[in-house]
């Protein structure tokens, strides 16, 4: 089972940019789902973006589509979240996962968690 670990997380302002990665060490990430979710205070957790890895294709939640690029290192064997123009409503724990079950990011799904990484979007 691969084994993540996320960084990056911290506090930024309304309007700048943050770069998460999510390193995994034990296994490929190469699972047939990966991405990353989110959990903000009082809520559950989401799927944010998610990387389908039989084709290569990305799907993101509304609230952040063109402004978060999800994209992963295949040699470096990491995962990568690119916020931009980043919001208060994006201030969350942030998790990355892989499923090995399914081909889709749904949080009964992934089968490997990290344990997260704080976002603070604030001014």
């Amino acid at each position: 089972q691969v084994q993540l670990v996320e960084s990056g997380g911290g506090l930024v302002q309304p309007g700048g940019s943050l770069t998460l990665s999510c390193a995994a060490s034990g296994d490929s990430l190469d699972y047939s789902a990966i991405g990353w979710f989110r959990q903000a205070p009082g809520s559950g957790r989401n799927a944010v973006a998610c990387i389908r890895t039989s084709d290569d294709n990305r799907y993101y939640i509304n609230q952040v589509k063109g402004r978060f690029t999800i994209s992963r290192d295949k040699a470096k064997n990491i995962m990568y979240l690119q916020m931009n123009s980043v919001k208060p409503e994006d201030t969350a724990t942030y998790y990355c996962a892989a499923s090995s079950l399914i081909n889709t990011c749904v949080d009964y799904g992934m089968d490997s968690w990290g344990k997260g990484t704080l976002v603070t979007v604030s001014s």
